[in-house]
């Protein structure tokens, strides 16, 4: 068991290796980057749509570009010039010098300005995107395809999905639905629609690559990351923008970009329609995201975990252990279970298990499937906070 612990440790470790290769696409400028009651109608139209195209490349993009442009806003973000002097309490240090000659005039910061990118998902202006875009600011504004201008008020942020939602006052506007991002394929087509480097409404055109993918570059352990991979060019200025499908529909924002330079170097990655989703309704309703736990440490399942635990399996999710009165341990899991389906939906890797958990709140109860010493069970957890 403790060769199987180190194995667990070195996992978990390997991911924050990797940390340095990733960057939020989001914001940059000209030199750095750095409750309502709402009409669920307009806001959750989920479609199960694939794309239109089979086989072969698409004769053209322009109608999913169509579709999609006038429904991308470009966002800046501004922190306004703040008084960041504080009276040390004990007298004497580096701002005391400074009153003592120039008086209690206080230290200016020079204003902060970040440019992003946001998606209308209501005709009557709610707009979601990414929480890095805005959480350093003080003043929002929204600037459509059409090139009207808005100041926009936060309703909410979700630091965890790095999700936030904006409300603009207009109606009649142009929106993109929700696709089921549940039926996304490793291999179709995509269009990313955005504001990279301020060039507004900028389309490009790439594939999906990868799905699930943990990059290990938001913060805090209950962080949900599931995100897909996509080579289609995604640079600072596009994190909040559309990752669309040859029908214009949602399948994800636009968050993060993999590279050494600063710039796209080949991959890019979008939260998932499904938990933008979910995110924005809890937001829109309570005024923040609304989670439910299992109450476990969990790593994706490997040959080296499955030999130590003496089984064939090497896809699904290692419980390494439960937190005490947590849900999981109340429903009757044990460390060293192998959870391979929520809700009958396959899980083959940690990051999926934190997605679909990640879409239900509290007192929702969650079937899972797990593999006990070779044996099959289904358990039901109720969720907790």
């Amino acid at each position: 068991m403790r060769q199987l612990m180190l194995l667990v440790l070195a996992s978990i470790l390997g991911g924050f290796i990797a940390l340095g290769s990733y960057q939020l696409c989001c914001t940059s400028n000209s030199e750095t980057s750095t409750t309502a009651q709402v009409n669920f109608s307009k806001l959750a139209n989920v479609t199960n749509s694939s794309n239109a195209f089979t086989g072969n490349t698409p004769d053209s993009f322009t109608k999913a570009a169509e579709k999609g442009m006038p429904a991308v806003v470009h966002i800046t973000a501004k922190k306004t010039q703040s008084n960041v002097r504080q009276r040390n309490n004990n007298g004497g240090g580096y701002n005391d010098i400074f009153r003592e000659f120039f008086g209690d005039f206080g230290m200016q910061m020079p204003p902060q300005e970040g440019t992003g990118s946001g998606v209308i998902i209501s005709k009557d202006g709610y707009i979601v995107t990414n929480n890095h875009v805005i959480d350093f600011a003080d003043e929002v504004s929204v600037t459509l395809n059409d090139q009207r201008k808005f100041t926009a008020k936060v309703l909410g942020t979700d630091p965890t999905t790095d999700i936030a939602v904006l409300k603009i006052e207009d109606n009649n506007l142009p929106t993109l639905k929700f696709s089921n991002s549940d039926k996304v394929k490793v291999g179709e087509w995509v269009l990313a629609v955005g504001n990279p480097f301020n060039l507004t409404s900028t389309v490009t055109a790439g594939i999906v690559s990868a799905k699930g993918r943990d990059i290990n570059i938001l913060e805090g352990n209950t962080a949900i990351e599931s995100f897909i991979q996509t080579d289609a060019a995604v640079n600072p200025g596009n994190s909040g923008g559309a990752l669309i499908n040859l029908e214009g529909d949602l399948i994800g924002i636009n968050t993060a970009i993999k590279t050494r330079t600063g710039s796209f170097a080949g991959y890019s990655f979008a939260i998932p329609a499904n938990i933008v989703n979910k995110v924005v309704e809890d937001i829109i309703e309570y005024g923040a995201a609304q989670r439910g736990f299992l109450g476990i440490n969990i790593v994706s399942m490997d040959s080296e975990i499955a030999k130590e635990l003496g089984v064939s399996l090497t896809e699904g999710v290692y419980v390494a252990s439960l937190a005490e009165n947590g849900a999981a341990i109340k429903a009757g899991i044990l460390p060293d279970d192998i959870i391979v389906a929520v809700d009958e939906q396959q899980v083959k890797t940690a990051p999926e298990l934190q997605e679909l958990v990640g879409r239900h709140r509290p007192g929702d109860t969650v079937n899972l499937k797990i593999v006990r010493k070779g044996k099959t069970k289904n358990v039901n957890v109720r969720l907790q906070k």
